[in-house]
């Protein structure tokens, strides 16, 4: 898949009428990495595009929005969306619709050996869960780990901060359901 994330940043944000100072202070995301983006000098983390996303009010999609088929109840082997961050150490394939007014995203994350998904943790609405399919995933949750072991699944309010942190010596696959879409 084509990445046109800066061009389609830079269109969004002008169309809103916001410099970059303005995103940046809506966003929480640097003036200098939204400049960086913009001129396709860098990929952002999957957390500062949906920071970016959120101020900008669309969702992660929208940067990587493709012409949507007709019926997209069905996601084929091979058709889905795959979204590749941190230096190919993260990969995250969209499992459910993309399609405007969906409610629920399912992903596959990928965490190489020793990666997390972003240095800093998160906090948003709504809920997820998790189910590890191979490999060990520590989820950093409100100030606590909990590690998670080939079959284990766990589930939290978005709202309490939190990160994915893989600290095994093998590549970690797991499977999460999200509302509302992150995607």
């Amino acid at each position: 898949m084509e990445l046109q994330i800066g061009s389609r940043l830079r269109e969004l944000r002008n169309k809103k009428k916001l410099s970059i100072a303005e995103l940046s202070k809506l966003s929480d995301v640097s003036t200098g990495l939204i400049s960086q983006i913009e001129r396709d000098l860098v990929v952002p983390s999957v957390v500062s595009l949906w920071r970016l996303a959120t101020a900008l009010d669309t969702n992660l999609n929208y940067f990587f929005e493709e012409k949507q088929q007709e019926d997209s109840i069905l996601i084929r082997r091979g058709d889905h969306k795959t979204i590749v961050t941190h230096r190919n150490n993260s990969f995250y394939k969209l499992l459910s619709s993309t399609r405007p007014g969906h409610l629920l995203d399912m992903t596959e994350v990928r965490l190489k050996s020793g990666c997390s998904y972003e240095k800093e943790t998160l906090c948003h609405e709504g809920e997820e869960c998790g189910y590890v399919l191979k490999g060990i995933l520590t989820v950093h949750l409100n100030g606590n780990d909990y590690v998670l072991y080939e079959g284990d699944s766990i589930y939290f309010n978005s709202m309490l901060p939190h990160k994915y942190i893989n600290n095994s010596e093998e590549d970690c696959i797991s499977v999460w359901a999200m509302t509302p879409p992150f995607f």
